[in-house]
């Protein structure tokens, strides 16, 4: 059976400074976010520049911890948060919301596409392909911090973990159901499914080679956006059965979980803007 590492969340202390893992991977996020950008300027033609990407980037670290944070607070946790007010700066700790990331970033874009007279689905038909490197890289930080944890797996499963951080949820579960209880007996905590590399797979590594391959065509304005939000809203949704469902603001429900609301909308609506831009492009021809 495998056993989480149990790794140091900090990854370099320097006296009173402590650098986590979790940060090292947001930094990670932008360079890669960087680089990629500018080897797509230098091989496509495209209205952006260097030097705008660096301003954009600004505007989107600004978006995904402002609004990541609160997304987490607001959807996630309000209760635990606004009991304890102080924790919410505290983001070195973990604790994100792509989706309040994701309305954070929408928001820095458009005001960053208005300064400089840009069409807001130019600007991300462009981030689009950016942006799932990034997510990647979060996701081992969840790893390395041994949080988000999967559901209970069978203790066959080749990659089952054991997680110790969640031995009160262990508990909680195997109280429940005598299979679980035997299973917490035996190796003394429950196997679970390594959800955090699951995401890691598919809305990191897997959607970044369907926006890179599908947009290295062109295309109609917006579809690249609209691949991104039924990409991520897809694999999201279908990890969200491998993950602990949060509890949210409509409470913790394994049938469907906060995420996965989250995650209709964004397919939802990537559906309809795929299939309109495509038909506002054949109406242009």
């Amino acid at each position: 059976m495998l056993i989480h590492p149990q790794f140091d969340p900090i990854a370099i202390k320097l006296g009173p400074l402590a650098i986590h893992w979790y940060g090292l991977m947001y930094l990670a996020g932008f360079i890669l976010f960087l680089a990629l950008g500018n080897r797509r300027i230098k091989t496509s033609p495209t209205f952006m520049t260097s030097k705008m990407l660096d301003d954009l980037l600004m505007y989107g670290v600004f978006g995904v911890i402002v609004g990541g944070r609160l997304g987490q607070v607001l959807f996630y946790e309000p209760d635990y948060y606004f009991a304890h007010p102080t924790e919410i700066l505290m983001v070195w700790k973990g604790g994100m919301s792509f989706h309040g990331g994701f309305i954070g970033v929408l928001i820095a874009v458009a005001l960053f596409a208005r300064k400089q007279g840009r069409s807001f689905w130019e600007m991300t038909d462009f981030i689009a392909p950016l942006v799932p490197l990034g997510l990647a890289a979060g996701r081992i930080g969840n790893f390395i911090n041994g949080e988000l944890w999967g559901r209970p797996a069978e203790a066959t499963l080749p990659w089952a973990m054991l997680f110790p951080q969640a031995q009160q949820d262990d508990m909680a579960m195997a109280q429940q159901s005598p299979e679980l209880m035997t299973q917490l007996l035996h190796y003394g905590a429950l196997p679970r499914h390594p959800s955090q590399l699951y995401e890691f797979l598919l809305e990191g590594l897997a959607l970044f080679a369907i926006l890179w391959l599908f947009s290295a065509k062109r295309r109609p304005l917006g579809q690249v956006s609209a691949v991104f939000l039924i990409g991520y809203g897809c694999f999201r949704f279908i990890c969200e059965y491998f993950r602990m469902p949060d509890s949210g603001i409509f409470g913790q429900s394994f049938t469907i979980s906060m995420g996965q609301w989250l995650s209709l909308p964004m397919i939802v609506i990537g559906a309809a803007l795929f299939v309109h831009f495509g038909k506002r492009a054949q109406r242009t021809a």
